[in-house]
């Protein structure tokens, strides 16, 4: 804690000596008056107890507006809802199925849409789409006008590969392109570094049509410290959607995106409709973490120094019928 006039301490203390001194005087002469007038101390033990309590009261109160006087202030840890959270896409052909209305991907950005909006500047929000490829449409950024026009340009097509997809999340969190070792070489992963404040939040119907592995992508994102949320779009029971004139079945893999997400420490959420899609979202884990902000504390020494006032008139009136 600091002062803005330290000299106030000084002021405060010796003012605060002074009415000590002062009453501690007014009570040794007023005790020996009663000693000279024959009463009792042990008789009036209770009373001259009480008595003691309302300036006392009144004398922190007085010291603390002096020292509020002072303006004191101080650096706290405010916790608030604060990172990277990047929002990734599957805009394969699969996620055009309408086993959740209007389709899987059109719930998935109305979802997106309504959670980007609600989000504090705190937080960074970046859009990745991915099919058989990545992209990363919208850097992480507070821009939030800039994340939502890049939500409502994703249209689906082609396969899938949920590594790619975690691979380019990863690459907007790190600022740097991330890729896993060729399999055929004895070679580690790339060390990223640690991003604890970041979250990727996967939407897909879990199908994997192929590309870098996705096991070995998630084990990435978990040596880095991120953590994956994996929502399943679509239903168990799955539908079929027309490419290129042939008829494909597509059902919802909820192994695989739960095998994703226990991982990272992450957690799998199932939404077969449009309206527990939105639910999800709402209840996303996202870090909590402590901000150092810098407060003056001088109405709080205020209101204490008030509450303290009051208090001592009230047991004054109550106890003697007057104050002073």
């Amino acid at each position: 804690m600091s002062f803005m006039y330290p000299v106030m301490i000084v002021v405060a203390a010796v003012v605060c000596a002074g009415l000590v001194g002062g009453y501690y005087w007014l009570q040794r002469e007023r005790t020996r008056a009663l000693a000279a007038a024959g009463v009792d101390g042990a008789k009036r033990s209770w009373a001259e107890a009480r008595r003691h309590v309302p300036p006392v009261l009144f004398i922190v109160a007085l010291t603390l507006l002096l020292l509020a006087a002072g303006r004191p202030q101080a650096t706290v840890a405010v916790p608030r809802i604060a990172g990277t959270v990047v929002l990734t896409f599957d805009v394969s052909n699969s996620m055009t199925a309408q086993d959740v209305a209007p389709s899987r991907l059109g719930a998935a950005k109305a979802a997106a849409l309504d959670w980007a909006e609600a989000q504090p500047d705190t937080v960074d929000i970046g859009v990745v789409a991915f099919g058989q490829g990545a992209l990363t449409t919208h850097l992480p950024t507070e821009d939030r006008q800039g994340a939502i026009a890049a939500i409502k340009r994703l249209n689906g097509s082609g396969g899938t590969s949920l590594g790619q997809g975690i691979l380019m999340s990863l690459s907007a969190i790190v600022g740097k392109q991330v890729s896993l070792p060729d399999p055929s070489e004895d070679a580690p992963p790339p060390d990223l570094g640690y991003f604890g404040g970041a979250t990727i939040v996967l939407l897909s119907d879990g199908e994997d049509t192929g590309g870098p592995d996705v096991m070995a992508a998630a084990e990435l994102a978990a040596a880095a410290g991120v953590h994956i949320e994996t929502i399943g779009v679509g239903t168990v029971a799955g539908t079929t959607i027309e490419v290129d004139d042939y008829q494909l079945a597509t059902s919802l893999n909820e192994d695989l995106l739960s095998q994703i997400a226990a991982t990272t420490n992450g957690t799998y959420h199932r939404a077969e409709d449009a309206n527990a899609l939105g639910g999800i979202y709402k209840s996303l884990d996202l870090r909590i973490t402590s901000q150092p902000e810098f407060l003056e504390l001088t109405a709080v020494a205020v209101g204490i120094a008030l509450a303290l006032l009051m208090i001592g008139g009230i047991l004054m009136i109550i106890w003697y019928g007057r104050i002073l």
